[in-house]
């Protein structure tokens, strides 16, 4: 049997990547000690890695695909196909930036204050192409981690990864610029991107992972309205395209079944019932393929 070696990235994207997986319709189990999580597909066999070495392990082949960050197939400069984006990261469905940042009280503005400079970071390559890109020499240190708490004691600048800035903001820090913008990317090897099986298998795969990203923020609303009333209520109503308008038993009266973003639905229910729906019922959503 043909199986595809999947990569799944251990640490900070592990969570939301198993929870994506579950409301795709994949059951992934993990032991507390196994790098070998069972996966309820037969055709697919699953390794954990983290996303820092997940492109270099695809570009070997000894994964045929795996999920991670753009930012760290640039970092590796690995040779791989990146088939998709999956805009999701560890706290909500968004990319990410990694991004130059100083003291808030740094004289520091922009990239040419770096000169002679010394910058601490995770992602080395990335700083030293953005530097060689500002014409700007500064020596860049490999961070381990806590890479915020680095200046002023140890380096006059960082670029670190944020989702929101809260942490940066947290410890005093003033972000300058954008070094690289990323957001999760499901790649794959060249050579099993070639073979067929393995990329059907890899976009039938990509196909529902995405229609669960689609879904996450929305939810459906079905609710009955009078004719006479349906202008007035079709108003209300944001639609991912046009709600679908079905007739009911009774000639006078039609249900609405429409997707609309969770977020509004506080706001636009009340407005529903105003302007006369009846039987508002709002349900979840597992995925949304466009």
């Amino acid at each position: 049997m043909s199986r595809l070696k999947l990569g799944i990235p251990k640490g900070s994207l592990q969570d939301a990547t198993l929870d994506l997986f579950s409301r795709a319709g994949w059951k992934i189990t993990l032991s507390s000690r196994s790098y070998v999580p069972a996966i309820d597909d037969t055709e697919i066999e699953c390794l954990m890695v983290r996303a820092q070495e997940m492109a270099r392990y695809v570009e070997s082949g000894a994964l045929d695909a795996g999920i991670t960050g753009h930012d760290w197939v640039v970092e590796t400069s690995a040779d791989v196909e990146e088939l998709s984006e999956l805009v999701f990261a560890k706290q909500r469905l968004a990319r990410v930036r990694w991004v130059l940042a100083v003291p808030e009280d740094c004289a520091i503005r922009q990239p040419r204050d770096l000169e002679g400079k010394v910058i601490a970071t995770e992602v080395v390559q990335i700083t030293q192409n953005y530097l060689a890109k500002h014409g700007v020499k500064a020596h860049v240190e490999f961070s381990w981690g806590a890479t915020e708490v680095k200046v002023p004691q140890l380096a006059d600048a960082i670029v670190e990864v944020t989702e929101t800035g809260s942490s940066l903001r947290a410890n005093r820090l003033r972000i300058v610029d954008t070094v690289l913008e990323s957001a999760t990317v499901f790649i794959m090897n060249r050579a099993s991107a070639a073979d067929s099986w393995k990329r059907e298998k890899a976009e039938n795969l990509i196909l529902m992972l995405q229609g669960a990203i689609a879904a996450a923020s929305k939810v459906g609303l079905l609710l009955n309205v009078h004719r006479d009333d349906l202008q007035g209520v079709l108003g209300v109503l944001p639609a991912l395209k046009n709600p679908t308008i079905s007739a009911l038993s009774d000639p006078e009266w039609v249900a609405i079944n429409t997707i609309v973003e969770e977020a509004v639905v506080r706001q636009i229910l009340p407005k529903l019932k105003a302007a006369k729906a009846q039987g508002i019922v709002e349900y979840p959503l597992n995925k949304i393929v466009l």
